[in-house]
């Protein structure tokens, strides 16, 4: 018999925690230059609840009913017109580069997937696609980073701060960072010069002439954050889609949305395949978990990931 179903999580309309639901949607097809690739993992993003919650809609414009999820990894099912990158059997991980990752089976452009390097299990590889590139990404993109410079990151015991961490580090950056007090000796051992308990110190006072400040929280850290910029520098931020409004004059914010890029993905995989960079996952729960995991991830983050998997 033909299985034409599957499950999925997705929300009807924008809302809280109660928003998204476990449902049966229609298994797809693939499309020209696709591939159909059933999902063992997928990782679990702070993008989630504010999709959810219409905080990001202008950045993010959904058609609703809408299935969540951004990131993947499983095994190639079926090929569509025109995809000849992978064959039926493959492990791949990547990026959607839009919505809909948690379902069973997703349609997924193949220029976005990579192989799945040997010394990753699914599980692992569902949490690095959009944490390693973004991470990239966004710390490049206020300009080219030079050692010496000053950098502040906030969020940094997250999946995006653990890898910005380290690369600003191998940059040759003095890295400042904000963590919570139980999350501060790993932040320390990624590499960070400056660990800075947000709990109990105000971060104005230890980061001063801050060339470049990667603001993956938000609110209230991003609107504190402008007294510590050296004159030339920049805000780059994840968490707030209206930085622009929020800049003061003579200020330089910018607004970044990761994309997708299997050739730097494939790089940055290996790397951490092969341990020389850190992917931590911070929690692993199973597919009827993750609406409460996509709560928890607003509510309470964890250190590095929070991964689905898809067979619990």
């Amino acid at each position: 018999m033909t299985i034409t179903t599957q499950r999925a999580v997705l929300i009807r309309a924008y809302g809280g925690a109660a928003a998204a639901e476990i449902a049966e949607i229609t298994r797809p097809a693939a499309g020209e230059g696709q591939v159909l690739v059933r999902v063992r993992a997928a990782g679990v993003n702070g993008i989630d609840w504010k999709v959810r919650e219409g905080f990001v809609r202008g950045a993010f414009p959904l058609q609703l009913p809408a299935v969540l999820g951004i990131e993947l990894a499983g095994t190639v099912e079926a090929l569509g017109p025109g995809a000849s990158r992978f064959g039926v059997g493959d492990r791949v991980m990547g990026p959607l580069g839009s919505l809909g990752a948690y379902a069973d089976v997703v349609a997924v452009d193949e220029a976005n997937l990579v192989r799945t390097p040997q010394g990753l299990d699914d599980v692992h590889a569902a949490g690095v696609p959009v944490a390693a590139v973004a991470a990239w990404q966004s710390l490049h993109h206020a300009g080219p980073i030079a050692a010496g410079q000053r950098i502040l990151i906030h969020g940094a015991a997250g999946g995006l701060g653990g890898h910005a961490v380290q690369y600003a580090k191998r940059a040759g950056a003095e890295v400042f960072a904000t963590a919570s007090t139980a999350h501060l000796e790993y932040v320390r051992s990624l590499g960070a010069a400056h660990v800075i308990d947000y709990r109990t110190q105000r971060f104005e006072s230890v980061a001063q002439d801050i060339d470049l400040v990667l603001d993956y929280v938000g609110g209230e850290v991003l609107d504190r954050s402008w007294q510590v910029l050296a004159k030339d520098g920049a805000i780059v931020g994840t968490s707030s889609p209206d930085i622009l409004a929020r800049t003061p004059p003579g200020r330089r914010g910018l607004w970044f949305m990761n994309k997708p890029d299997a050739a730097l993905l494939e790089r940055l995989a290996a790397e951490i395949a092969e341990g020389r960079l850190i992917s931590k996952l911070g929690e692993v729960v199973g597919f009827g978990d993750i609406p409460a995991a996509i709560e928890r991830n607003r509510t309470d983050p964890r250190i590095g990931k929070v991964v689905a998997d898809f067979s619990r």
